[in-house]
């Protein structure tokens, strides 16, 4: 049966409890052996079969107990509540890595890795996301508070950027480092203070990320 044509252009904005050089971007284990996390996006342009995309907003919240690729976590998806139904049915399917090629998406991947999925949310996202600049600030009244800002370093007091280049990964060909600090009360609980940040662009189709570099 043929999987149902979608596009996803993005921005997004993660926060992970890692040092800010990330180990799972080297493919090794995090920096506590644990993993907990958010991602943050805008939906620039997108659709999923005929329902469009544009503008909405989401969260996605994760914790594993080990390395992500050990398994056994759990996730939760937020979803704009400006969605319409047949929206917020199609963003909760490929925030849980429907419609897609296996192991094709980190979507899919993180999914795949939980085995406690919390009900989907529909909540208002506020959201501010300044990949360039390595800013944002996210906010769902009550329940999950986020912000990120560039590494400034200690010996001058200087703004030092640093970007992950990953040709052949499956969420982003580049991104921005960062600090980033999370709250969030809803079902994956998180207090991130300072930890790594990621400021992204992400290109996902049900075949996998769209490449525009040269690798």
């Amino acid at each position: 049966m043929a999987m149902i044509d979608w596009r996803i252009e993005a921005v997004t904005f993660g926060n992970c409890n890692c040092d800010l050089n990330c180990p799972c971007q080297f493919e090794l284990d995090p920096t506590k052996g644990h993993c907990r996390g958010m991602e943050v996006g805008i939906i620039e342009r997108g659709h999923f079969g005929d329902v469009t995309l544009d503008g909405l907003r989401y969260v996605q919240t994760y914790a594993w107990p080990g390395p992500i690729y050990e398994g056994n976590g759990e996730m939760q998806s937020i979803v704009d509540a400006r969605a319409d139904p047949d929206q917020r049915a199609a963003l909760a399917t490929l925030l849980h890595g429907g419609e897609t090629d296996e192991a094709k998406t980190h979507w899919w991947v993180f999914h795949a890795m939980s085995s406690r999925i919390h009900e989907t949310l529909f909540l208002p996202i506020e959201v501010e996301i300044d990949v360039a600049a390595r800013r944002a600030r996210a906010s769902i009244p009550g329940v999950f508070e986020a912000s990120g800002k560039p590494i400034v370093s200690p010996a001058t007091g200087e703004e030092h950027r640093v970007r992950i280049d990953i040709p052949h990964g499956i969420e982003f060909e580049i991104a921005e480092v960062g600090r980033a600090s999370t709250r969030n009360s809803a079902a994956v609980a998180l207090d991130l203070d300072g930890s790594y940040g990621q400021f992204n662009r992400i290109h996902h189709t049900g075949k996998g990320v769209v490449r525009t570099r040269a690798a």
